[in-house]
């Protein structure tokens, strides 16, 4: 453990040197700076949140589906105040599934543990498997994934390594996939965490009073196997605790945490800490529609014998921190300047990258080139997006498009089944500022396309083989409760509200995510380009 202390940060030390200089966030901090703490903890789309402590550092993941790159690692020192520091899976095989949006595939509900001076993360591929990496750096490199159980359906798995070096996993089932849910099975594997050498055991049944019994974790505690897990499904669910002398059951259980009389829904899946100061934590998601899965946190109480969480088994919407030595109020990264030479650690990809879809720049951008767009953005692989930040927000962008030919379009987009976009588009010798809009995108539905002004470039190529024309621009989105509208300015200073309201929607098992993409209507050979100077989160 001492090993993995040090490197760990060691590794965060060099993230925090080459970061941009971090401040609280303008539109979410749920740090109070009186002692208190404002749930959720993230208000952003970290679906089915697992953590682990490493001595006084706490690292989280999230289900990531198929956004690349996936597994994000997000660290703490006093489990409110979170910053991502990497991701421990930079693309997804195989590539005939990943290399195109395959949404909601992929990354399942990850499980992290910390086992023999090393981090383990664990998820479920319903269509191929239970897969691992391993990292004795969270915020480094992580090993090439390992097919632990290969086969169809199983989802939510999380290892459990014993006092006598045996290993065990438990997981769920998706109906999706073969037709049964609700059960939850256990398995021997190799004490080294890499393959099955058990068949698995049906350990517990949820039926029709726990029914959607799902996104197990493995503890011991007490002389007890543990498993926390919810059950009820994502919107009214409820918290579920089971006990046993053997981690084949049979298991009694309790509900340990639901709604009751607040107003935080279906509290769900998450992950159980006990801190090196002696305090019981546990990390759950909430779902905000289109907003995603955010995430809480709750205190614990096992006097009893059992955990109860939250306000006597009631989620609290406020209460104090946990005692720890950090005093930094950090949040997740949002804005970007590009200046770095890399992306920052908020964006993701909706498929594997391919060089092709852009490039960081020496000249302080980042550069996305127009790719071919098939029947709507649902289609498209290039784009680059992030996660919303909190309910209210604005982001406001520079960004200088250069088109080459007709039908060739870039810009500020917001993803999910329906999504819109602010766009520039050449016409001619003009631009023309367009709402691209599109509903049930996830169905095959056709975008529309409003034209809101025609734009004079602001320079033009004269070099005689293929000449661009090129127009510097800066785009706004406003997020309130729901309603993005939009806005633009070509100088900077005065912005003109533009287009109609529109209302986001959640993607594929994701929140709605805003970020940037520049496509083409694929007639034409020599790309244009998007190239993004800056963008800035905020009120």
């Amino acid at each position: 453990m001492a090993r993995l202390k040090l490197i760990a940060a060691a590794a965060l030390a060099v993230v925090a040197s080459t970061a941009l200089p971090q401040q609280p966030s303008a539109v979410w901090s749920p740090d109070n700076g009186d002692g208190t703490y404002t749930n959720p903890v993230l208000y952003a789309d970290y679906s089915d949140p697992d953590v682990c402590a490493v001595g006084d550092d706490y690292y989280l993941t999230a289900s990531s589906f198929n956004c690349v790159p996936g597994l994000p690692i997000l660290h703490s020192r006093d489990l409110v105040n979170w910053r991502i520091v990497g991701h421990a899976l930079p693309e997804l095989l195989p590539h005939e599934m990943f290399d195109a949006p395959a949404h909601g595939k992929g990354v399942w509900a990850p499980s992290i543990r910390c086992h023999a001076d090393t981090l383990y993360i664990y998820w479920g591929d319903p269509d191929q498997g239970i897969f691992m990496v391993k990292s004795i750096d969270p915020a480094g490199e992580w090993s090439k994934p390992v097919c632990v159980v290969a086969g169809t359906g199983m989802i939510d798995p999380c290892p459990l390594w014993d006092d006598d070096g045996r290993c065990y996993l438990v997981n769920a089932w998706a109906a999706s996939r073969v037709g049964f849910n609700s059960v939850l099975t256990v398995r021997e594997l190799s004490p080294d965490g890499c393959r099955a050498i058990g068949h698995p055991r049906i350990v517990f049944d949820g039926g029709q009073v726990n029914h959607t019994t799902e996104g197990p974790k493995f503890y011991r505690r007490d002389g007890y196997y543990w498993i926390l897990c919810p059950a009820g499904g994502v919107e009214m669910g409820w918290q579920l605790a089971m006990r046993s002398r053997s981690p084949y059951g049979p298991y009694e259980w309790r509900r340990v945490m639901q709604q009751g009389t607040t107003d935080i829904n279906g509290p769900h899946q998450g992950g159980w800490i006990h801190t090196p100061q002696g305090e019981d934590w546990f990390l759950h998601f909430n779902d905000r529609g289109a907003y995603g899965r955010v995430v809480y946190l709750q205190p614990v109480d096992w006097s009893s014998g059992w955990p109860v969480m939250g306000n006597n088994g009631e989620p609290y919407a406020r209460y104090r921190k946990p005692r720890s030595a950090s005093g930094v109020v950090v949040n997740p990264q949002e804005s970007d300047d590009f200046d770095a030479g890399q992306l920052g650690l908020q964006w993701q990809w909706h498929a594997n990258y391919d060089q092709r879809y852009g490039m960081p720049t020496a000249y302080g951008c980042y550069r996305l080139y127009t790719f071919p767009q098939r029947v709507s953005l649902w289609d498209a692989p290039n784009l680059l997006l992030q996660k919303t930040p909190a309910p209210r927000f604005t982001a406001t962008a520079k960004v200088r498009f250069s088109a080459k030919d007709d039908g060739q379009w870039g810009g500020l987009v917001m993803m999910g089944r329906d999504y819109t976009m602010l766009a520039v588009e050449r016409q001619g010798g003009l631009f023309r500022l367009e709402q691209r809009t599109c509903c049930r995108a996830d169905e095959g539905g056709a975008e529309q396309v409003d034209i809101l002004a025609e734009l004079q470039p602001t320079a033009c190529d004269t070099i005689p083989y293929s000449p661009a024309i090129h127009l510097d621009i800066f785009l706004r989105m406003s997020v309130n409760d729901g309603i993005c509208r939009l806005a633009y300015s070509t100088d900077g200073r005065r912005y003109r509200s533009v287009g109609q309201p529109f209302t986001m929607r959640v993607g594929k098992w994701i929140g709605a995510k805003f970020g940037f993409t520049a496509q083409s209507d694929g007639k034409h050979h020599d790309r244009g380009w998007l190239d993004v100077d800056w963008v800035k989160v905020g009120k």
